[in-house]
């Protein structure tokens, strides 16, 4: 009896001896461990944050579909994006009006082009801007007084006579109001063309000039049947 005793508590002993040094060489190797990771933490933060920066650098330039303009730009191009903006941003309100109102199948089609056409640019011309450094809007003409002073933009109460209207009378001033707006949009694509220097704002200058002048041509055989 004392014999296993003796022995058990020399067993004890041991344990507790080995688990005094295990603990020893964890503590140190947790020293060498936190040393090592002060050390490759920094990298690990650095890589991390640079793998965030270019997902973030990612969505701001490519997320579906929109990108920053790539190349030189001038202030044609910036002008181009700032004018072009609220001028889509009224032809979409124009569209909103004609749920519900617009009668003539022909005018419906070219409301959901418009919509599906115009808001994508917008997005596109908003990221451009910002990838530039450049204010999404510099005052051209398009406060107050409902933009009205920029080429093809309908004055507030253009705006509420359409709104007044269903039908016939809705789908004929629509596209009357919608060919002057279109030809303000051309317009001003065509001055991008000449002048600015961005290839992709000027591409877009070239959608802008092809669509909405096949719309405008759309809308006038419209007028010729109404």
């Amino acid at each position: 009896m004392r014999s296993f005793t003796h022995r058990t508590a020399r067993k004890f002993a041991l344990a507790g001896a080995a688990t005094a040094t295990g603990l020893l060489l964890t503590a140190c190797g947790a020293d060498d461990g936190t040393s090592g990771m002060d050390h490759g933490g920094t990298s690990a933060t650095a890589s991390a944050s640079a793998s965030a920066s270019g997902s973030a650098s990612g969505s701001a330039s490519g997320s579906g579909g929109v990108a920053a303009a790539p190349g030189a730009f001038n202030d044609a191009d910036v002008m181009f994006a700032q004018m072009m903006i609220p001028h889509h941003e009224q032809a979409l309100e124009m569209a909103e009006l004609a749920e519900g109102r617009a009668e003539d199948p022909e005018v419906k089609k070219l409301v959901t082009a418009i919509e599906q056409a115009q808001d994508p640019e917008i997005q596109k011309m908003r990221a451009w801007l910002k990838g530039w450094g450049k204010p999404e809007s510099a005052g051209h003409g398009t406060g107050g007084g409902g933009g009205h002073g920029m080429a093809g933009m309908m004055s507030e109460q253009d705006m509420k006579d359409l709104a007044a209207l269903k039908g016939k009378a809705f789908d004929r001033k629509f596209a009357e109001l919608m060919i002057a707006h279109h030809n303000g949009a051309v317009d001003m694509a065509k001055d991008e063309r000449k002048n600015g220097a961005n290839p992709t704002a000027k591409a877009l200058a070239d959608d802008v000039v092809r669509t909405q002048s096949d719309e405008v041509a759309a809308l006038r055989k419209v007028l010729d049947r109404l």
